[in-house]
C-alpha cells in the first residue's frame, strides 16, 4: 500500500545563476551549476518521500541520460518507479532556468522532449488500487481516468493546480484537495475576497482549497473554517519548485493526520526552506529539520548540504547505469 501514487511527465533542470543576464552576442559567467530532476508532481513527490511518505510515480521518460537521472533521482529518495514508461529512442524534456543576481529574477528555455506522457494503456492501474492519495497537476484524459480508477478504489484526489484549465474546473468534482496557485487565483477571481472567493471552490465539491501566494504565504478553506498564513523569514537564493514543494510538504501533513491549516503552515515552513538553496530538491528538509525549523527559526543545513553537493555533480551520478 502505497501514501501517495502521483502522475507527471518528470524532466530534467539545469540551474545556473550568473551577476547579470548578457546582452545579445554577450556572455556571462556562471557562479553555480546543479542538475536536479524537475516538474511538478515530479518535484511534489520527492519532497513528500524526503518527508516519509511511501510513493509510487507513474509517467514517461526517453531511454537517454535526462531520463536515466530522473529514474535515479526518484530512487534516492525510495520511490517506486516500477511504474514509469521508458520509451525507446525518445528524449526527455529538459528546461535549463537561469538566475541572475543583478535583478533576482529567473530566465527559463525549455526543450519538449520527444517521450510524451502515458496512455491510458500504459498505466499500472494496481498502483492506482494501492493509495491513500492520488496525485496530479492536470486533467488531460489519462488524469480524469486515473483520478476515477484511485477515487473509486478510496483514495482521496490531490491537484497541482498550478495553471487553469476549463478542463481541470470541469472535473473539479473528482477533486479533495484543490491547492492552487495565485495565477489560478487570478484567473478565477477579479477581487481579493479570499474567504468568499475559497467558499466558491468549496461548495464546488473538494473537501479543502488553498491559494497559494507566493512571498505572502497562503490562504485557505476547510470545514475548520478560513486561515491566512505567512512565509517564514528565509534568505531566499531560489524560488524554483517551491508551490511543488508546498504540495509534497502538504501531503507530508496530510499522512500525519494534522488539520488542514496545520499542513499548510508547515508546507509554508518546507517551501521556505528549499528557497534557501538552488533548484527545486537540493534544499528539501527531512520532517525532523523542517520541525526543528518551525520550533527555532533555525535551518540545520547538515544533510541539506550534502544534498547541495550531490546535485551539483549532475549526469555523473548515473554515469555507469546503463539505458
Amino acid at each position: 500500500m502505497y501514501d501517495v501514487v502521483g502522475i507527471d511527465m518528470p524532466c530534467m533542470d539545469l540551474l545556473t545563476t550568473v551577476d547579470s543576464f548578457p546582452k545579445p552576442n554577450g556572455g556571462a559567467r556562471v557562479n553555480s551549476l546543479s542538475w536536479q530532476g524537475g516538474n511538478k508532481v515530479s518535484t511534489g513527490m520527492v519532497a513528500a518521500a524526503r518527508l516519509g511518505a511511501r510513493c509510487a510515480i507513474l509517467g514517461a521518460v526517453g531511454d537517454d541520460s535526462f531520463g536515466r537521472f530522473c529514474l535515479w533521482d526518484f530512487e534516492q529518495h525510495g520511490i517506486d518507479t516500477s511504474g514509469m514508461v521508458v520509451r525507446s529512442n525518445s528524449s526527455t524534456s529538459l528546461s535549463i532556468v537561469i538566475s541572475d543576481r543583478e535583478t533576482g529574477g529567473r530566465s527559463f528555455v525549455f526543450h519538449h522532449g520527444s517521450a510524451g506522457p502515458c496512455s491510458i494503456e500504459e498505466i499500472d492501474h494496481r498502483k492506482l488500487e494501492q493509495t491513500r492519495f492520488f496525485f496530479v497537476s492536470n486533467m488531460d484524459e489519462t488524469a480524469i481516468w486515473c483520478c476515477t480508477t484511485a477515487k473509486q478504489a478510496g483514495a482521496e484526489i490531490f491537484i497541482d493546480a498550478d495553471t487553469y484549465s476549463e478542463a481541470m474546473m470541469e472535473q473539479i468534482h473528482l477533486i479533495d484537495y484543490f491547492i492552487a496557485s495565485e495565477f489560478v487565483y487570478e484567473a478565477l477571481f477579479s477581487n481579493r475576497d479570499y474567504e468568499e472567493n475559497c467558499r466558491k471552490i468549496l461548495d464546488m465539491g473538494p473537501k479543502a482549497v488553498v491559494f497559494t501566494l507566493g512571498g505572502k504565504g497562503c490562504v485557505g478553506l476547510c470545514d475548520e473554517g478560513f486561515f491566512k498564513l505567512e512565509t517564514y523569514p528565509v534568505e531566499v537564493v531560489d524560488t524554483t519548485g517551491a508551490g511543488d514543494v508546498f504540495h509534497g510538504a502538504f501531503l507530508a501533513g496530510l499522512l500525519q493526520g494534522w488539520t488542514i491549516r496545520q499542513c499548510a503552515d508547515f508546507s509554508n515552513a518546507v517551501a521556505s526552506i528549499k528557497c534557501t538553496r538552488q533548484g527545486g530538491r537540493a534544499g528539501i528538509p527531512d520532517m525532523a529539520t523542517a520541525l526543528k525549523f518551525m520550533e527555532t527559526g533555525k535551518i540545520d543545513y547538515t544533510e541539506i548540504d550534502k544534498r547541495v553537493e550531490l546535485y551539483k555533480r549532475g549526469l555523473s551520478n548515473v554515469g555507469t547505469i546503463q539505458p
